[in-house]
């Protein structure tokens, strides 16, 4: 890294600006808001973890009454079970998608502390974050409403860094690799659905809405 990036990431070493700092209260340096933007998002990852495990309990319970339901020939009320297993398991998808694609993010944000290779790498775990917050908002806003200001916090740090680089916003921000990191957390989100949740033992009708957009094809 350039001295110009080493010393926005790590802070300035000089004397007089550690006093300075000391009278006016220390600004952060960008190795410790990445810092502590791990430390946030490991929060969040651990109120991702503890929904879906609620959620799996849930789901096992939801799954025993369709199945006693069926033994009493109790068709509509296994139905009412299923239907109600079968949108659990869509919050299921969701929130267990965005804790893998924040368990990427958290990785790439270790590398990044370790060896300040900020700029070029921080960008698509913005883009990823974002996407994570606008998906989970619906299921859990506190956690969106978290990840809302880390990604603020983490793309003044990669603003910062791109410009001590010379690297323009624009330049950052072409990749592809957040829609990547996206789509890899959503097959595997996949594969452990089908791990995690056994098959409805029964054919769940559509919902009026999808029943409606099938009429109109």
């Amino acid at each position: 890294m350039s001295r110009r990036i080493i010393k926005s990431w790590n802070g300035s070493d000089s004397i007089f600006t550690r006093v300075s700092e000391k009278i006016r209260g220390r600004k952060p340096t960008l190795k410790e808001k990445v810092s502590q933007a791990i430390y946030r998002l490991k929060v969040q990852r651990t109120k991702l973890e503890n929904a879906a495990t609620r959620i799996e309990n849930h789901d096992k319970s939801l799954f025993e009454k369709i199945v006693k339901a069926q033994m009493t020939k109790d068709s509509a009320r296994a139905i009412m079970y299923a239907n109600e297993c079968a949108e659990l398991r869509k919050i299921a998808k969701t929130t267990l998608r965005c804790q893998l694609a924040l368990e990427k993010v958290l990785l790439r944000l270790e590398t990044i502390k370790d060896f300040g290779d900020v700029a070029s790498l921080m960008a698509p775990v913005v883009d990823v974050v974002q996407a994570i917050k606008t998906e989970i908002s619906g299921i859990m806003p506190e956690v969106a409403f978290e990840l809302s200001e880390v990604g603020e916090v983490l793309g003044d740090v990669v603003t910062e860094m791109g410009e001590a680089a010379g690297i323009s916003e624009e330049d950052l921000h072409t990749s592809s690799e957040a829609m990547k990191i996206i789509e890899e957390a959503n097959a595997v989100a996949e594969q452990k659905m089908k791990e995690k949740f056994p098959e409805l033992p029964l054919q769940v009708p559509p919902t009026l809405e999808e029943s409606s957009a099938t009429k109109l094809k």
